[in-house]
């Protein structure tokens, strides 16, 4: 058999990953600590089979960039207004501390000051990957915490691209090759911009027409491809085009996409890939930790750990609070930014190549990645009581919240309106009347279409729909069903239906289902799926289902008769113009 080292690896790695994050999840850790263990036993340093760490790192890559491309869809570009002033402010105040905290640290160690200041800068910048996965895991994404964070870190990647830039300009690796400073930086700023400019008017506008193209021709294959190569390509050609992180580059991809009406149909359908490559992005860096670099410096490991872990979440608190947020948001972006990863390590590589790092400073900062990555998720945990601790210093604590903006700043969620809401999936005749006989009864309707035609007629008529598929549980979320009172289903397939209604029931356990079926073999998958009730026939469907839940609610005799003659009404109506 033909030995292929690319199947040997990604099946190598993924296969320890599962094995150890299993083990460590139910530990109570996170799996990531698992994902980072995974990736020190396929490594170099440990007995028996050994990745190829170059494969690993360009698995990780498509990681990084799909798992940008996710939170570039849901960040629009007025939530990084919203926060631009404490993202650049607090990013560049960061890491100028944490810069000057490393130097000082590596100056302690007789290193020269070039080494040390390169050194602090790689223990400034956080991991693009921990913090969205983070964020994500425990639903802060969207929160005003989660936008600050990922704002700063969008200021924190564009300054490090800077200085990858300019880290060659003024340390060149040979005598004669030094250039202007300034032009180097110029060109670097000016890159930036046209980057910007490009991706914010020619791809706006050229980027949706490509994805409704594509979706016009109804094959969920083709607009899967269409969004994954619009992922990949941008991110690629901006790093090979403008010198920016493919990183960034997939983030802006995110967020022209994200400006459309695809962005939920791209996040659901496209990027079912993302979580498996992220997971090789730990393992990749588990797979760089030599445990005998831990024995040559210990005194300076624990100054790195510390600066990452207490030097750059005390900064980072004391900043957001300073610039007006409440305690509890800044613990949040402090301790979500309290670690280093993909950055830092592709600093150390740049500063080793140029020989500017002292020999111990690369393993120091890989075991300080690890270990910054492995308690990040355990740190966060622990926000709550890391508030109520503070809490329980009354001056300090008013102190802080007095700078705290009157705008509520530290609700994670806005108040949601008091009113009933359904979720019908298909818009057809019978979701057509659902829809129109719920509003009559004050129950809001959110419709979930795969049509476009359709969704664009609807959201034209002032009404709430989503453009996407059911089936995929980020459809439902968006939706709105973890606080929907009913889910009507009268679209798709019994085995569409029975895979929304368990997806359904893992996010609201409470939700009454009531569903549609063709046949009435079909009834006992769906029931068994999770299914209150069960209809057949367009017009009875229409009427049983919104008299379960008007009934629910407490309607009335009179109410139910009225319903009844309206659903004849429309039903024969629909039947005459089809």
């Amino acid at each position: 058999m033909h030995e292929s080292t690319l199947i040997l690896t990604l099946t190598g790695s993924l296969a320890a990953a599962l094995v150890l994050g299993y083990v460590t999840e139910r530990l109570g850790l996170s799996p990531i600590v698992g994902y980072l263990l995974a990736g020190f036993i396929v490594g170099p340093y440990t007995p028996g089979f050994v990745a190829d760490r170059a494969l690993a790192n360009e698995f990780a890559d498509i990681g990084v960039i799909l798992l940008m491309f996710g939170v570039g869809l849901h960040f629009h570009v007025k939530d990084l207004l919203a926060v631009r002033k404490v993202a650049i402010t607090g990013a560049l105040s960061q890491s100028a501390v944490a810069t000057l905290l490393g130097g000082f640290a590596g100056r302690a160690f007789g290193w020269p000051w070039s080494s040390s200041l390169v050194f602090g800068l790689a223990l400034s910048v956080a991991s693009t990957v921990m913090l969205t996965r983070v964020l994500a895991d425990n639903q802060d994404l969207q929160t005003p915490t989660g936008r600050i964070a990922v704002g700063w870190l969008v200021v924190e990647d564009i300054f490090t691209v800077i200085v990858l830039v300019l880290l060659p300009a003024m340390f060149p690796a040979a005598p004669g090759e030094a250039v202007s400073i300034g032009k180097v930086a110029a060109l670097t700023i000016a890159k930036l911009a046209l980057l910007g400019v490009v991706s914010f008017v020619v791809g706006a506008r050229l980027i949706p027409r490509i994805l409704n193209g594509v979706a016009a021709s109804h094959s969920r294959e083709l607009f899967t491809l269409a969004v994954l190569v619009l992922a990949l390509g941008i991110a690629v050609g901006s790093a090979l085009t403008f010198g920016v992180s493919i990183a960034l580059g997939a983030f802006l991809a995110g967020m022209i996409v994200g400006q459309s009406e695809f962005s939920l149909r791209a996040a659901s359908d496209a990027l079912p890939m993302r979580d498996a490559f992220a997971v090789l992005f730990f393992v990749s860096v588990g797979m760089l930790f030599d445990p005998k670099a831990l024995m040559t410096s210990p005194q300076l490991l624990l100054a790195t750990l510390a600066i990452v872990l207490v030097g750059k979440p005390v900064a980072t608190f004391v900043i957001v609070s300073v610039l007006g947020y409440g305690s509890k948001i800044a613990i949040g972006v402090a301790v979500a930014l309290a670690q280093i990863g993909e950055f830092s390590l592709i600093l150390a590589t740049v500063g080793d190549q140029l020989n500017i790092l002292s020999g111990s400073a690369a393993s120091l900062i890989v075991a300080a990645s690890m270990v910054s990555l492995a308690l990040n998720p355990m740190l966060y945990r622990a926000i709550g009581w890391l508030h109520e601790a503070l809490a329980q210093s009354p001056s300090l604590a008013r102190t802080l919240n007095r700078k705290a903006r009157d705008s509520n700043t530290e609700t994670d969620e806005p108040t949601a309106a008091s009113v009933y809401r359904a979720v019908v999936v298909g818009y057809g005749p019978i979701g057509q009347t659902v829809a129109r006989l719920l509003r009559d009864g004050r129950i809001e309707p959110i419709i979930i279409e795969t049509n476009l035609e359709t969704t664009r007629r609807v959201r034209s008529e002032g009404h709430q729909i989503v453009y996407g598929d059911a089936t995929r549980p980020a459809v439902l979320e968006a939706a709105g069903i973890h606080n929907a009172v009913a889910l009507v289903i009268s679209g798709p397939t019994s085995e569409q239906s029975a895979e929304i209604i368990r997806i359904a029931r893992s996010v609201n356990p409470k939700v009454r289902v009531l569903a549609r079926s063709y046949y009435l073999r079909e009834t006992a998958i769906m029931r068994e799926a999770g299914a209150d009730e069960v209809f057949s026939g367009e017009g009875e469907v229409a009427f049983a289902m919104t008299e379960n839940i008007l009934r629910m609610l407490g309607a009335t005799p009179e109410q139910m008769d009225r319903t009844r003659e309206r659903v004849h009404e429309e039903i024969f109506q629909m039947s005459g113009k089809n």
